[in-house]
């Protein structure tokens, strides 16, 4: 059994494509921590920005039907108040009309009394 001694300047040489190989797989591991923690730091932001979105369109939304629900608000209130008014001007006129009616009434049995005698 011959055991052939390496030769110095061989081994070293393997010695040091070792080394370097070693080193480079420190370098992808590190290089794949790395990119795995920018990735995940990425993702976290853009998950921020997609929120800050999805709540500015929100709220946009949110303001237009404010702004629907009070302009129909404001329309069923003007309408109301039309209505009312319409109301009380017709309520003034029928009393107008009756009272009238009701002066001419007295007026009417004042007269007759008075030819009857009864004051």
């Amino acid at each position: 059994m011959d055991k052939k001694i390496p030769d110095n300047e061989a081994y070293g040489a393997i010695q040091k494509i070792k080394q370097a190989e070693e080193k480079a797989w420190e370098i992808i591991q590190e290089a794949r921590e790395k990119t795995a923690t920018q990735i995940v730091q990425d993702a976290y932001e853009e998950a921020g920005r997609i929120r800050a979105q999805f709540l500015a369109e929100a709220k946009e939304k949110s303001d237009k039907k404010k702004k629907e629900i009070i302009d129909r608000a404001k329309k069923e209130k003007n309408r109301i108040e039309k209505e009312s008014d319409k109301e009380i001007s017709d309520l003034r006129q029928k009393s107008r009309s009756q009272m009238s009616d009701a002066v001419e009434k007295i007026r009417k049995k004042m007269e007759n009394s008075l030819k009857k005698g009864a004051f």
